[in-house]
C-alpha cells in the first residue's frame, strides 16, 4: 500500500453541467465524496497520508461568485466534519499559502488542526491556495532569508510538506492527464493513475481497484 496517496479531485463542474445542475451542486457533491474517500482510507488503513488538491493558486482566476461559494463551502466543511475526523482518528493538516484566506477561515483551519492533532490512523492534508511552483519559490526565499545554502535536503525541509513523506501514488480523476502544478517535487517517483471518472462519481470501489494496480507495479527508483 502507498504510504502517501495524493488525489487531484477534478470534474465537479463538468459533473454538474452534464446533469443540468449548477457548478455549486457539483462542488457540494465533491465535498461529500471527499468525506467518503477520507473515511475509507482511515477505516481500511490503506495509506498513512492522504493529500487532496482542494484549491489551487490558479483557482483565483475563476469567477468571483464561484470563489466566494468555495470559501463558504470550505468553512462549512471544516466545521461540520470535525466529528468525522475525531471519530475516525484522523489528523487534519494543510499545505499552501493560507495568508490569502480570511481570518475567519484561517481560524477554522487552525481549530480543526488543533482538535485533531492526536489523530494517528490517517493524516489528511488539504492543499489550499496551493501551487507547487509557488511552494518551491517560497521555500527558496525562506532559505535565502536564513542564509542557508540551497541543496536538495535543505529545500525539501523548507517546503510545506517537510513533515510528510514523498508521494507514492497520485490519482487524477476527471479524464485529464496532467499534474496541474500539484506536488511536482514530492511526486518525482510517484506512480501515476488517471481516471476518466468525474470526482463526484468516484467511489471507494474504484479506489480499491487502483490500489490493486499500484500493488502490481515494480518501483525501481532509477535502479534495476
Amino acid at each position: 500500500m502507498p504510504q502517501h496517496l495524493a488525489i487531484i479531485m477534478d470534474g465537479n463542474g463538468r459533473w454538474a453541467q452534464s446533469r443540468g445542475l449548477s457548478r455549486k451542486d457539483g462542488h457540494k457533491r465533491g465535498a461529500e465524496v471527499l468525506r467518503t474517500i477520507t473515511q475509507y482510507c482511515a477505516q481500511n488503513v490503506c495509506t498513512q497520508f492522504l493529500t487532496l488538491y482542494a484549491f489551487s493558486t490558479e483557482n483565483w482566476n475563476r469567477p468571483t461568485i464561484e470563489i466566494t461559494f468555495l470559501m463558504h463551502l470550505l468553512e462549512d466543511y471544516l466545521e461540520s466534519e470535525t466529528q468525522t475526523y475525531l471519530q475516525n482518528n484522523i489528523r487534519f493538516q494543510t499545505i499552501g499559502d493560507l495568508s490569502k484566506f480570511s481570518q475567519r477561515l484561517n481560524d477554522k483551519i487552525a481549530q480543526l488542526k488543533r482538535v485533531s492533532e492526536n489523530g494517528t490512523r490517517l493524516t489528511q492534508i488539504l492543499a489550499l491556495n496551493y501551487g507547487s511552483r509557488d511552494e518551491i519559490v517560497r521555500a527558496a526565499n525562506k532559505l535565502a532569508c536564513a542564509q542557508i545554502p540551497v541543496t536538495q535536503d535543505s529545500l525539501n525541509n523548507a517546503l510545506d510538506t517537510a513533515q510528510f513523506p514523498n508521494v507514492d501514488m497520485l490519482i487524477r480523476t476527471g479524464g485529464e492527464q496532467r499534474l496541474s502544478n500539484f506536488l511536482l517535487w514530492q511526486s518525482h517517483y510517484a506512480e501515476l493513475f488517471f481516471s476518466d471518472t468525474l470526482w463526484p462519481d468516484f467511489t471507494t470501489y474504484e479506489l480499491q481497484q487502483l490500489l490493486k494496480s499500484f500493488e502490481q507495479r515494480t518501483r525501481r527508483f532509477g535502479g534495476l
